[in-house]
């Protein structure tokens, strides 16, 4: 006797916000963990003078450690529907895209660097926040739909 599957689908965009939030989970999860965050034992609350780095590379901070737990909740949570996940997508790119004019524009040594940033995280929200919203702009468009007349 067949019995109806339970099945979840989603659409491309609600595919892609899931995606990039467990990505942001797992980079948030990874920053506490001594040896894959090289310099462990100078991990800071925030602030430049963290001087822990995810992977060797980029520069973190317990706060920011955090950011990227909230985003990857927040990318999990609102991939549950097509809006929601659009909506992660655009908004995420565009914090994303701020926060790079943001490291852009504060010096590595300054008080204002309160995240912590530098050159790689730069380069990396840079990267984002174009990977953020070309998937929520493209894959985000409603589907064209016709009256087969």
């Amino acid at each position: 006797m067949d019995t109806p599957r339970s099945r979840t689908t989603r659409s491309p965009v609600q595919l892609a916000a899931l995606v990039i939030g467990v990505v942001f989970l797992v980079a948030g999860v990874l920053g506490f963990i001594p040896g894959i965050t090289t310099d462990y034992g100078d991990l800071r609350f925030a602030g430049h003078g963290s001087g822990a780095h995810l992977l060797g590379v980029f520069q973190v901070s317990i706060l920011h450690n955090i950011v990227h737990l909230l985003f990857g909740v927040a990318g999990v949570l609102l991939a549950r529907s097509w809006s929601g996940a659009r909506n992660f997508l655009i908004a995420g790119g565009a914090i994303y895209l701020l926060l790079w004019i943001y490291g852009m524009l504060v010096g590595h040594d300054s008080p204002a660097n309160f995240v912590p940033l530098n050159a790689a995280d730069n380069w990396l929200h840079l990267g984002l926040a174009a990977v953020m919203l070309a998937l929520g702009l493209v894959l985000g468009r409603r589907p064209v739909t016709t009256s087969g007349h």
